[in-house]
């Protein structure tokens, strides 16, 4: 694909039919991952939960997505995306299924908790997506692979109730609805399987010469990216916390530390990967043409625990906002805290058609600042207000924040090739990351201190974004064969 502007709607081409083929199954993960939540008076009601167990399976569906995303990055950058995807929503259908037919709470929460590997099929894409589709034109076909699957979440919201209440009907009607979207998963993934491929005729899907972790350029980038590491583990630590004796409740004393030491043992194992990975090749020095700076990658993440970070959080708070500021009922606070999820559809494509023309570093610091701005004027939202001013003002903030997603998308495939599905991977784990420290914060917290420290964290990301290096020229990658490939990435 070499024009410089993009026809989504021209499917004689190869890389848009691909790109409808891949935001679709994006789509269908978040419908399988978020088809609980529209359910919630179905299911609280089937098992009789109190208000702390529902809490607990909210956090539980956000749990593995983290290190889930990690580890299917590794292995979209070994095995491809097009397999890997394949396989991500079948097994994922399985999970759905276990869920919908769970008939204890038990089995409920630990369904909920595996459902969080069906949140790491979006760095998939990413990789599929960047292979396709030059410099020129990939912010804005990422934008359209994100906010097209994203809005996933909204269509299970608006459209499953229904059809357990509709078509379904009775008690059971929920658990149907839940199973229907694992049904057109699995076989979604046997199409997907078989009309994509990883790269255009022709071309090389480059891969990483060992797996456990990036390569990196220096030791001194080396020692960065364990530290970038941490705050993953943190985050993990942290939703450990919030389920044990000292928060819901959900796990014991012991099971929490057990859990605790486990994640100890695993950053060890992590970092003996990642120095295996790396310290032959950093012993002997990485060739010029091959390096690149792992503080592309680090600013990418935070700029991502910003955006997508805060538009989990907020999303997860926003219709109980409006309920208890405006006295609205549940149906029509949930319609309007719909507005923020609504923006997807344009605004990350919109973030990434701007990358694409206007720079990607500029377009990101814009963003980030209107990002911050945006929240700032949300903490301001009281009774007073006119409900329309609040709801017009939650879609502006919300254009920034899904538009700096786009942004920083049309960014992540452009570092390295051979790792774009790691580097992705690590980047959407930093999201939910974000999520989980924003909600926890807001659990400390009123509505307008919260908005409050999403401007703080954005302010300080739009310095962070300041380092960034403008991507120009080519990326340098080498097949198993010895052959050099330049990548145009400006």
């Amino acid at each position: 694909m070499s024009s410089d502007k993009l026809n989504i709607l021209d499917l004689s081409q190869g890389g848009v039919r691909t790109l409808h083929y891949t935001w679709f199954a994006f789509f269908l993960t978040f419908v399988m991952w978020f088809s609980h939540a529209p359910m919630k008076p179905f299911i609280v009601e089937a098992f009789n939960m109190s208000n702390e167990q529902w809490k607990a399976l909210l956090i539980l569906n956000v749990a593995l997505t983290i290190p889930a995303r990690i580890v299917i990055g590794m292995l979209v950058d070994k095995f491809g995306p097009r397999a890997v995807y394949s396989l991500l929503l079948m097994i994922s259908a399985f999970l759905c299924w276990g869920f919908a037919f769970s008939t204890t709470f038990e089995q409920l929460a630990l369904f909920r908790f595996l459902c969080g590997f069906i949140g790491a099929g979006f760095v998939i894409g990413i990789r599929l997506v960047g292979e396709w589709f030059p410099a020129k034109t990939v912010g804005v076909a990422e934008g359209v692979y994100g906010g097209w699957g994203n809005f996933g979440s909204t269509a299970a919201a608006w459209t499953l109730p229904s059809i357990a209440a509709y078509i379904y009907g009775g008690d059971e009607g929920w658990r149907y609805a839940i199973a229907t979207t694992g049904v057109v998963a699995f076989f979604y993934g046997l199409l997907f399987y078989r009309k994509v491929r990883n790269t255009p005729k022709g071309s090389t899907y480059f891969k990483p010469k060992k797996s456990g972790g990036l390569e990196v350029s220096s030791w001194k980038d080396f020692w960065f990216y364990i530290a970038m590491n941490l705050p993953m583990y943190i985050a993990l630590a942290v939703l450990t916390w919030k389920l044990s004796p000292a928060g819901l409740g959900l796990l014991s004393d012991s099971t929490a530390l057990i859990l605790w030491a486990g994640l100890g043992a695993l950053f060890i194992v992590q970092f003996w990967q990642i120095y295996n990975v790396n310290h032959e090749r950093l012993k002997q020095g990485v060739p010029e043409m091959q390096r690149y700076k792992f503080k592309q990658v680090a600013v990418l993440d935070w700029a991502y625990f910003v955006t997508f970070g805060s538009e989990l959080a907020v999303v997860s708070m926003l219709p109980a906002f409006f309920m208890e500021t405006f006295g609205l009922s549940p149906v029509q606070a949930g319609l309007l805290g719909g507005a923020f999820a609504l923006m997807n559809l344009v605004a990350r494509p919109g973030g990434g058609l701007l990358s694409d023309r206007f720079g990607r570093k500029k377009t990101l610091s814009i963003l980030i600042a209107g990002l911050a701005v945006g929240y700032l004027l949300l903490s301001q939202i009281s009774s007073t207000w006119m409900i329309a001013a609040a709801v017009a003002s939650v879609m502006l903030c919300s254009f920034f924040v899904q538009a700096g997603e786009g942004a920083v998308f049309a960014m992540v495939p452009l570092v390295q090739r051979r790792m774009t599905g790691q580097i992705a991977g690590m980047t959407g784990a930093y999201g939910n990351v974000g999520g989980v420290t924003f909600l926890t914060v807001y659990s400390f917290v009123d509505a307008s201190t919260f908005f409050m420290a999403i401007a703080g964290a954005a302010a300080v990301c739009f310095l962070a974004v300041q380092f960034l290096d403008e991507p120009e020229g080519h990326m340098v990658e080498v097949g198993e064969d010895g052959s050099v490939q330049l990548i145009e990435v400006n």
